[in-house]
């Protein structure tokens, strides 16, 4: 299955992988580790979690308070939005 991120996710992974990084070195090394593991995961099994708002799902990433947000399309994976817990539930919603 081919996997293709929203423009916005690069930037969303980015800022976030810099605020772990400023708290503990490392941290946001081990942030993207853990999301390019659980992009894996969901390739693996795209339908193991269940849709949110229609056609999109959420997966939560274990050890940080993120949820990634993705759909299916044809044979693709299209990763919509890398989202804190604490961020507004519209945020990221407009994606496709």
């Amino acid at each position: 299955m081919r996997v293709v991120y929203h423009s916005a996710v690069e930037t969303e992974l980015i800022e976030s992988a810099r605020f772990y990084e400023q708290k503990l070195p490392g941290l946001g090394r081990r942030f993207l580790d853990e999301f390019d593991a659980a992009v894996q995961q969901i390739s693996a099994a795209p339908h193991r979690w269940h849709p949110v708002d229609g056609v999109r799902r959420r997966f939560l990433m274990p050890r940080f308070p993120f949820g990634i947000y993705y759909r299916l399309a044809d044979d693709e994976l299209r990763i919509l939005v890398v989202k804190h817990h604490r961020r507004h539930p519209g945020y990221g919603g407009e994606r496709s």
